[in-house]
């Protein structure tokens, strides 16, 4: 049963690419036009996989929540896949490398760049092997997802210079890491007072 609903989250998350890929093979869209909506939905599961760990703070115990943290590693690879397909559609659009190259240390692209180098080794990690390879190494390098929303931000502002949809999609993801923040430094406050007084 469990297995069944891995498979049915991953045929879910790969309907959009396949919308996206029939779309641009079958009628006179231009790559560009595929940018947006493939970069959006890219940022979106980073997001939702980033809120995962505050929201479970605050449903504790609650089956969905449970069933959303176990299948966290899911988001994350749809993440990167719909960022490579971004940047797909991204090279498509540019033609050749000299025009790629001429724009490449514009803020709103190079940004993009980094974001996607970041996601690239969190991808190729996301598998039972290289847990068990990496350690306690696994978790450091999947804190690179931070940094790799940060820069996801950056590069969606200064593509489309809108600062107001980019804030509104990662703002939830903010309020959550803040409240995440208070809450461990709650819990360690506690624990340490505790401690002191007995």
């Amino acid at each position: 049963m469990a297995s069944r609903g891995k498979y049915l989250l991953w045929v879910l998350l790969s309907v959009p690419a396949l919308l996206f890929v029939h779309r641009y093979l079958t009628s006179d869209i231009w790559a560009g036009d595929l940018l947006h909506p493939t970069g959006e939905l890219s940022a979106r599961l980073i997001i939702l996989a980033l809120m995962l760990t505050p929201l479970s703070m605050l449903f504790r115990g609650h089956g969905w929540i449970r069933w959303l943290l176990a299948h966290r590693r899911a988001f994350g690879v749809a993440a990167f896949g719909y960022a490579l397909l971004h940047l797909f559609f991204y090279v498509l659009d540019m033609e050749t490398a000299q025009a790629i190259l001429a724009e490449a240390l514009a803020l709103g692209i190079w940004t993009g760049w980094v974001a996607f180098l970041l996601l690239l080794p969190l991808a190729l990690t996301s598998n039972q092997a290289s847990m068990r390879a990496l350690k306690t190494g696994w978790k450091s390098l999947q804190r690179l997802a931070y940094p790799a929303a940060l820069l996801t931000l950056a590069h969606w502002i200064f593509v489309h210079d809108d600062m107001q949809a980019a804030l509104i999609h990662f703002a939830p993801l903010a309020a959550l890491q803040l409240y995440r923040f208070v809450h461990i430094s709650r819990a360690r406050s506690w624990r340490g007072h505790r401690s002191a007084t007995t």
